[in-house]
């Protein structure tokens, strides 16, 4: 059902079965996949395409420019994937040329009420923000991400797979695979176990990344020694590749 005060421009793509709620706007650029639900008083924009399955809740804004003083109006774009959901009152901007010249989001994302996520930004799967979560611009967030309420991720952070921030969590560094963060400033308390018993991780995984946690975290080696240490690992526990390879990249520095 598309609502008959919804302004859909003529040269927008939506599939046959894509639904729109009164008073929404979708742009001229914009390409909507098959089973997406766009909500009431909503503006998608700008180059947008959104895949398959999605439900966009009421008064969000997607694809509208970013907010930087660099952007001079060049054709950037937004994607996000399938089977995502996006709460009330969310803002998703297109990338800039700086970056790669696109925010992306993939599939499976529970996205709650008045989370922005900024230009160039690069969100994974299976990840959870919960209401009023910010990233700013640049920010890298893998699979299996969630972020409480009210955490604040500065530009050009990235957050590895399976990692965890608390409530009102303030964030400047990376966060490495599978560890849980709280604070303001943000500060290491453990790993991400109770989201790795929910996706099927052995206890003897769980066991590996926690030593490993240890390792990083407790030893009273240097950064470059654990991630050494670490290194070690990874051929008799796989799971601590992407951890090892994580640590490689970050140049920020990480979450102490």
């Amino acid at each position: 059902m598309r609502h008959p005060t919804a302004l859909i421009h003529p040269n927008a793509k939506l599939d046959a079965d894509v639904s729109v709620g009164a008073y929404s706007i979708i742009g001229e650029h914009v390409e909507i996949g098959a089973g997406t639900s766009i909500g009431p008083h909503v503006v998608i924009e700008g180059h947008t395409r959104i895949g398959k399955n999605n439900r966009i809740s009421q008064f969000n804004s997607l694809g509208a420019m970013p907010q930087d003083k660099k952007y001079k109006g060049e054709p950037t774009r937004l994607e996000i994937g399938d089977d995502n959901t996006i709460r009330e009152f969310c803002t998703i901007n297109t990338g800039t040329v700086q970056d790669v010249g696109v925010t992306r989001i993939g599939d499976d994302n529970w996205i709650m009420a008045y989370v922005h996520i900024a230009h160039d930004c690069q969100v994974g799967s299976h990840t959870i923000m919960a209401n009023g979560a910010t990233l700013g611009g640049h920010v890298h967030i893998d699979d299996w991400v969630f972020l409480g309420g009210l955490s604040g991720v500065h530009q050009f952070v990235r957050i590895g797979a399976h990692a965890m921030t608390g409530f009102q969590t303030r964030l400047s560094q990376d966060v490495p695979p599978y560890v849980t963060v709280a604070d303001n400033p943000a500060v290491a308390h453990g790993i991400n176990s109770e989201g790795l018993k929910r996706r099927g991780f052995n206890s003897e995984s769980i066991m590996a990344i926690k030593r490993a946690y240890k390792t990083l975290y407790k030893s009273g080696l240097s950064l470059e020694e654990a991630k050494s240490a670490i290194s070690t690992q990874v051929g008799e526990h796989p799971e601590l590749k992407i951890l090892s390879e994580f640590l490689d990249l970050a140049e920020r520095g990480i979450v102490r």
